[in-house]
């Protein structure tokens, strides 16, 4: 008797124990876990989290908080997975490598005979620079926060025949999200199918992750997905996501429980008929990995300063983010997907870290300190504008009764914080673009609402101090 000195319902219950370790089933988070994701959503109020560690067989979930629809979540809950889905989209195009449907070192132009560019390096680019994203594309040639934006993989690629490359194809690493938008549109032309259904088809039910579809841009509506958050000084409101072109670069909605099979077939332990362990190894390591990239994945350290040990992929949209990564060759790996913005690949890291014995990395949330300083510059301006405005009359009053009135030089801090507040959500980002407005609302609302007050209200200021002069100067004529 393997138990003799148990009462009856103990050895049923170590039986059962000693089963479902047998079997690899799920096992509930240890306290380390716990602790980091408490942590983790105390620092960037993150309404609800679901994350997994898997250690060879056993797989720990933590799920935390609640959804955009008020519902606890849970390990079935769908979350948008942002750029994991890059992952996804470069194995769809190994799938057909593997079938020798294509090379990763063909011309795109090959492939996808409707590509074309206001450049004439464009023919030079290959499927794998674009994979890698060393095709030369930048967001300087190429702005990705074009609205509205494309509605499909057929007319982003359209939208290149009048763009040009920043650098020769294959000399440069810069992260561009239309190379993944090529690469979806060219599993499309070569599988005949749409990218979604090939995904489903060949990828999505063969690894029974049958609740992950994709979506062409990152706000289309997926069933069952509930909204995302915005969280601003700890306070966090349901809102819709930013539009945007997500095709082949973030558009895929998943489940905790599906992700968990994603990083398993990753990492060789599932769904192995899948892609030959050549194409799977060349999805993580292959080559040029200029900036650490290979082809939807990148190299990291297991904690900052540290080799490039482990690999991995996050995620970031304005109300989603996620962040997933595996240790080759210990079975060790982590998952994150959260329906707010924050830094899931630190909570990754750590969770990582703690099973692999190395130190966690402190979390500390740099938007609070951000948000603080704009919540008081907002509150200052809208005293000094309103004051400005209430007192327009008595301060044209003095202008008149001054014997030198100095009117330009008194007028233009309110004309200057006018123009400052048009243009500062678009120079926080980059070379000026009215666009910027659109992404400066839903990625830093706190920056948005001050400009807004300086632009609103110091024109009203402005004005009205013009006004009172103008009628001052009638009343005296």
């Amino acid at each position: 008797m393997l138990f003799p000195r148990l009462p009856r319902l103990s050895r049923v219950a170590s039986l059962l124990v000693l089963t479902a370790v047998l079997l690899g089933w799920t096992a509930p988070a240890h306290a380390a876990g716990d602790r980091l994701v408490d942590d983790y959503r105390s620092v960037y109020g993150t309404p609800g989290v679901a994350a997994a560690v898997i250690d060879g067989s056993s797989v720990e979930t933590i799920v935390r908080g609640r959804d955009g629809d008020g519902e606890a979540v849970t390990s079935r809950t769908r979350f948008r997975i942002a750029s994991m889905s890059k992952s996804m989209t470069a194995a769809a195009v190994m799938l057909l490598v593997d079938r020798g449907r294509l090379s990763l070192d063909d011309p795109v132009v090959k492939v996808l005979p409707g590509f074309r560019m206001a450049d004439p390096r464009f023919t030079r680019i290959t499927v794998r620079q674009v994979l890698s994203h060393t095709s030369g594309l930048s967001n300087s040639t190429d702005s990705e926060y074009v609205f509205p934006p494309a509605r499909d993989a057929r007319e982003i690629v359209a939208g290149l025949a009048g763009k040009t490359l920043a650098a020769d194809p294959g000399t440069r690493w810069e992260y561009h999200n239309t190379n993944y938008s090529i690469a979806a549109r060219i599993v499309e032309l070569l599988s005949g199918t749409s990218f979604d259904a090939f995904l489903r088809a060949e990828l999505f039910t063969p690894l029974g992750m049958t609740a992950t579809s994709s979506t062409p841009g990152c706000s289309d509506r997926a069933e069952g997905l509930p909204s995302g958050y915005e969280v601003v000084l700890g306070v966090a409101v349901a809102a819709p996501e930013m539009p945007g072109m997500c095709f082949g670069n973030g558009g895929v909605v998943s489940t905790l429980d599906d992700m968990v099979r994603w990083l398993r077939f990753n990492q060789g332990t599932f769904g192995t008929g899948l892609l030959s362990a050549g194409s799977l190894a060349e999805l993580h390591t292959g080559r040029p990995k200029a900036g650490g990239y290979a082809l939807g994945w990148r190299s990291r350290p297991v904690t900052a300063g540290g080799p490039p040990s482990l690999v991995g992929h996050g995620g970031t949209l304005a109300t989603w983010t996620g962040d997933m990564v595996f240790s080759p060759g210990t079975g060790v790996a982590a998952l994150v997907l959260t329906n707010s913005g924050g830094d899931p690949g630190l909570l990754s890291a750590n969770l990582l870290a703690e099973r692999l014995g190395a130190p966690a990395t402190p979390m500390s949330n740099p938007l609070t300190v951000v948000n603080a300083v704009l919540l008081g510059l907002t509150v200052g301006m809208t005293a000094l504008l309103v004051t400005a405005a209430v007192r327009a009359r008595r301060w044209a009053a003095r202008r008149r009764a001054a014997r030198r009135p100095r009117l330009v030089p008194r007028l233009l801090p309110l004309a200057v914080v006018t123009v400052l507040g048009a243009l500062l959500p678009a120079l926080v980002w980059g070379p000026f673009d009215i666009q910027y407005w659109i992404v400066t609302v839903w990625l830093l609302p706190l920056l948005a609402i001050f400009s807004l007050v300086c632009c609103v209200l110091g024109a009203v200021a402005f004005g009205r101090r013009l006004r009172c002069l103008r009628r001052m100067a009638k009343e005296s004529a």
